[in-house]
């Protein structure tokens, strides 16, 4: 009631510098308060000694919702993360030239910053909700990933660095690219830069990451040969499996109070306001408002299986939290029991009975039948 008063009194020319100076310091907003826990919740998370995390970001639209995919990078020296993540305004596109961080293609970010922080180290020019601050936008999944050796790390930010000098050069014909180097939702997007960060700099010789020809003219092609974020978590979650790397999950849940609004959004929508949809696989659920697909089922209870915490931003005591915590099953029972779960899923949601799914997904209401340890 206090602060609806207080917007109520601004008059004149006040009301424009005092209501814009209170939008700016809202809680959740651009420039505005930020949980005081940051630093102490990082070091809680930190006490698990994983080496990468894997983060998938939810979509923001009902259709179409492929989300993001950033990798955090442990330094072993300094317990810093950072995360690296593959820019969407470095496309040297012109309505992109000015007003926008285009100075590298693979941006580096602190990870507090990037989940949490409502400043960027980036400078003015950085993305709200995409740069930094994406828990205010949208949830994220993270693949945390033990047991890494330490010149594998090195390879992986070798890689990145050496994107980024092709990106300056505008450098064509790489092994990992077949045209300039620059961002490009289908082609050259965040799953294609962190797939061939593995693939070529860490050895990931078996790691499907595929390329999407730049003569076709249909879309649909070019879509279903693209890079998608949730196919590429699975892929390199097999390769980790694989190679003997301990997994577990955790789940950042999108806080559901912000009433930012992006003016660079299509949609002048309230943080609040966005859908926040697990990303799809390339399948038709793309278009559905409802998931039944086989490999979308798959992935959600997989990621679910293995989730240790579900983290959220509390939007009354507006400090992090742990939400809810289990037991995490080990890769191979979580997987053998997620495929079990959605092909009987997928399966009843064809045949269009009414049943209760077997399956529970990471990130949705279903979060909340995680277990209290």
């Amino acid at each position: 009631m206090i602060r609806l008063l207080g917007r109520w009194f601004c008059v004149g020319a006040l009301f424009f510098v005092n209501c814009a100076n209170a939008s700016a310091a809202e809680f959740g907003s651009k420039g505005g308060a930020e949980p005081e826990n940051i630093e102490s919740f990082s070091e809680f998370l930190r006490e698990a000694p994983y080496d990468l995390e894997l983060l998938i970001s939810y979509g923001t639209s009902k259709g179409g919702s492929a989300g993001h995919l950033a990798l955090n990078v442990r330094n072993d020296e300094t317990n810093e993360e950072q995360i690296y993540s593959a820019n969407f305004y470095a496309d040297r596109a012109e309505e992109h030239a000015d007003g926008y961080y285009n100075a590298d293609l693979m941006l580096s970010i602190p990870k507090a910053e990037y989940l949490f922080k409502t400043a960027s180290s980036l400078g003015e020019t950085a993305s709200f909700g995409l740069d930094f601050g994406e828990i205010y936008k949208r949830s994220l999944v993270g693949m945390r990933v033990y047991d890494v050796p330490a010149d594998e790390k090195i390879a992986l930010l070798a890689y990145f660095q050496r994107i980024n000098d092709d990106y300056h050069q505008q450098a064509a014909s790489t092994e990992y690219h077949d045209s300039e180097i620059k961002y490009d939702y289908m082609r050259l997007n965040c799953a294609k830069t962190i797939g061939s960060a593995f693939k070529y700099g860490a050895g990931y010789s078996d790691l499907d990451v595929s390329s999407a020809k730049i003569l076709t003219r249909r879309r649909v092609v070019v879509a279903a040969k693209s890079n998608i974020p949730t196919e590429m978590a699975m892929k390199l979650i097999k390769e980790w499996n694989a190679r003997g790397y301990a997994m577990d999950v955790v789940s950042y849940r999108k806080f559901s109070a912000s009433s930012y609004v992006d003016p660079h959004d299509d949609q002048t929508l309230a943080f609040k306001d966005f859908p926040d949809r697990f990303p799809s696989v390339l399948s038709r659920d793309f278009r559905r408002d409802e998931y039944r697909d086989f490999n979308n089922l798959y992935a959600m209870y997989l990621l679910y299986n293995m989730a240790r915490y579900s983290v959220r931003v509390n939007d009354k005591t507006q400090l992090i939290e742990i939400d809810r915590s289990k037991h995490p099953m080990p890769y191979t029972e979580a997987a053998e029991t997620a495929e079990e779960w959605a092909k009987a899923d997928s399966r009843g949601f064809f045949l269009r009975h009414l049943f209760k799914p077997r399956g529970n997904r990471i990130g949705e209401a279903l979060d909340d039948k995680i277990a209290d340890d």
